[in-house]
């Protein structure tokens, strides 16, 4: 915060893949912003939506049995697009309040089930799941969860890539122990780490084996970044819940949700089900939910989740134009619309900052891309040409010479 405030980077406005500054100076948004914007800026569809509804219905609670026609026709929708039998749709504000219900959803239905002692909650290293409370505990990277204090107990981590450690960690810890293993299909924050071939169709077979649910977490995957609607569909996995929230809207207004599989779901719905003393003032937001069906309509008609597929060669391929560069250790990515440009172990040693210092010589070339703690990533537009492709490999070179040399 204190070079912060130094010096700030006031976005002004923004259309299609490109964001610009008060001066008028134009970039291009090779992050999408935070992972979200997957139909591009300025879609004045969305805009009109939510204007729509705001005049007919601002705001209003979904407690109890209170509901509104937009949240219900999203629940539905979204309902049809799961990839979980009889999935039913728990709305929330974003990311973090996704994860944090699927985390309680997960304890709640064992105590539901006569197992009150499955609490355990297994990630991966490397994983990011938010920043609320239950989502600081259970993630994989440490700089975020160091330095507040104890976190919630019952949490551990696996290695992110090795199958063999989390057969080991269940035995260790007791399958009657846990109750859930939360899993990005491609890690995002914590490096961009796509899957090891057999990895998540390993780690759900294993979990369905000891009656672990077996959660996603899609919420940077969904909703056309690594082509299907929640990112899990090229491996035909069926999770017990999935976690989503971010290209849900586009990130034009905040919305997040999960999806439950309706058998998981059905104890809390019996007679004798008691209530769910659990929810988030926004949701079931009617403006949130009327942004997210317009967005939902624009990746339909414009068929965005197979021109993801169609990117994300042209991407990783461009991307790997960097890796002869001696700055680079390493380039990550040919699984969906993302990808990461690794920086060398010597650079990283000699100035841990040359991630942030790179991405900011990139924006003065003209391409945001985002600093992670090792790496650059990048996951634009599905909207995004291959010329302005073109555009990030270049002016990531550009900003490692100018850089690190």
């Amino acid at each position: 915060m204190a070079e912060v405030k130094q010096r700030q980077f006031l976005v002004d406005r923004a259309e299609g893949a490109w964001i610009y500054d008060r001066e008028g100076g134009r970039y291009l948004d090779a992050t999408a912003a935070l992972w979200y914007c997957n139909v591009g800026h300025g879609r004045a569809e969305i805009a009109d939506a939510v204007a729509a509804q705001l005049r007919r219905l601002d705001a209003y609670f979904v407690f109890n049995d209170f509901t509104n026609e937009p949240a219900e026709r999203l629940a539905h929708r979204l309902s049809e697009l799961a990839p979980m039998p009889d999935a039913r749709i728990f709305l929330t504000s974003g990311g973090g309040d996704s994860i944090d219900t699927a985390v309680k959803l997960a304890r709640r239905y064992w105590i539901r089930q006569g197992s009150p002692e499955r609490v355990h909650i297994l990630s991966r290293r490397h994983s990011y799941h938010g920043t609320h409370g239950l989502g600081t505990s259970i993630g994989g990277i440490d700089p975020n969860r160091e330095g507040y204090g104890p976190l919630i107990e019952g949490t551990s981590r696996v290695a992110h890539d090795d199958i063999d450690d989390l057969r080991t960690t269940i035995d260790r810890i007791g399958a009657d122990k846990i109750a859930a293993f939360f899993c990005e299909p491609v890690i995002g924050a914590g490096g961009v780490r796509p899957p090891q071939p057999g990895y998540l169709e390993a780690a759900a077979e294993i979990c369905a084996e000891h009656g672990i649910l077996f959660v996603a977490d899609a919420v940077i995957c969904g909703f056309g970044r690594l082509g299907g609607w929640f990112g899990v569909e090229r491996w035909n996995l069926t999770p017990d819940m999935i976690t989503f929230a971010k290209g849900v809207t586009s990130g034009y207004v905040p919305l997040g949700g999960v999806a439950v599989a309706g058998w998981l779901a059905e104890p809390f719905w019996e007679g004798d089900g008691g209530s769910l003393p659990h929810g988030q003032t926004y949701s079931g937001h009617p403006t949130a939910a009327a942004s997210a069906l317009a967005n939902l309509d624009i990746l339909e008609r414009e068929n965005l989740l197979a021109r993801a597929d169609a990117l994300e060669r042209p991407l990783y391929d461009a991307l790997r134009t960097l890796h002869e560069h001696p700055a680079v250790g390493d380039v990550r990515g040919g699984v969906g619309l993302l990808g990461a440009v690794e920086l060398a172990p010597e650079v990283l040693g000699a100035d841990t900052t040359a991630p942030a210092r790179v991405a900011r010589a990139a924006r003065e070339r003209g391409v945001i891309v985002r600093p992670l703690a090792t790496a650059l990533a990048v996951s634009p537009p599905l909207t995004v040409t291959e010329d302005e492709i073109a555009l990030i490999p270049k002016a990531v070179a550009e900003a490692l010479d100018a850089v690190v040399g």
